[in-house]
């Protein structure tokens, strides 16, 4: 933390004069709630309280995950910014590491081990997520038809904004649905990593296991079952 909050500082900063957003990502669970402490912390400068523009990931998937977003709300109900804290929700990127790592150790996977269970709450994170606004901004990532269109529906049932609700999608992955999401004039960001090559395919191999798992949006599409299914609650 000592080291680490002065170069995040100095990114927020450099951001800020860019008139730039800044992310910061959080993948695996050793890490997260190292990265989430030191996100606030450094955010809590009153220097920074009218900008740059600052995003956190929520991983769905982690069974403490309405936990974190308790703590996160909590922390922007006390620390007011002029652009809102952006939330990104995602359903996670780690299950294999965790659910291994977990059994090797005997302890209780900090996971959800069933695709449904994952579905559900990615979806009462979302309504919470909405309902927070303004305190955060929210960002849906995901290429899961069902899971972004329960968005869609409940944002239109509360008398959302189209322009508080983003929209992420991976390019290459998921290029179809940002197209039909940008047709109806919602906002949509498409993802693209940028970075070493090692990483980079370390990061491929994450998501072409994300989405050809057997229990996948996008492999069940590509299998052919009915858009009613895909479409049922999870």
């Amino acid at each position: 933390m000592i080291l680490a909050a002065p170069r995040l500082r100095a990114l927020l900063t450099r951001a800020d004069e860019l008139g730039a957003h800044l992310h910061i990502d959080m993948e695996s669970l050793d890490s997260r709630d190292a990265v989430l402490d030191l996100v606030l912390a450094v955010l809590d400068d009153r220097e920074l309280a009218t900008g740059p523009s600052t995003g956190i990931v929520l991983q769905a998937y982690l069974r403490d995950s309405p936990g974190q977003l308790d703590r996160v709300l909590g922390w922007a109900r006390e620390t007011p910014r002029g652009p809102p804290l952006v939330v990104r929700l995602v359903k996670g990127a780690y299950w294999d590491h965790e659910v291994i790592e977990a059994r090797q150790h005997g302890w209780a996977a900090p996971v959800f081990e069933d695709k449904a269970a994952c579905d559900r709450n990615y979806e009462e994170l979302t309504r919470r997520l909405l309902d927070a606004r303004p305190l955060v901004k929210v960002a849906i990532a995901s290429h899961n038809l069902r899971s972004v269109s329960h968005a869609i529906a409940y944002d239109q049932a509360t008398g959302g904004d189209k322009g508080n609700l983003e929209f992420q999608i991976l390019r290459g992955l998921g290029d179809d649905l940002a197209k039909a999401l940008a047709s109806f004039d919602l906002h949509v960001r498409a993802y693209c990593p940028v970075g070493d090559l090692v990483a980079g395919m370390a990061y491929l191999v994450r998501r072409l296991l994300e989405n050809t798992a057997n229990d996948s949006f996008l492999s069940d599409q590509a299998a052919g079952r009915p858009i009613e299914q895909l479409l049922a609650a999870p």
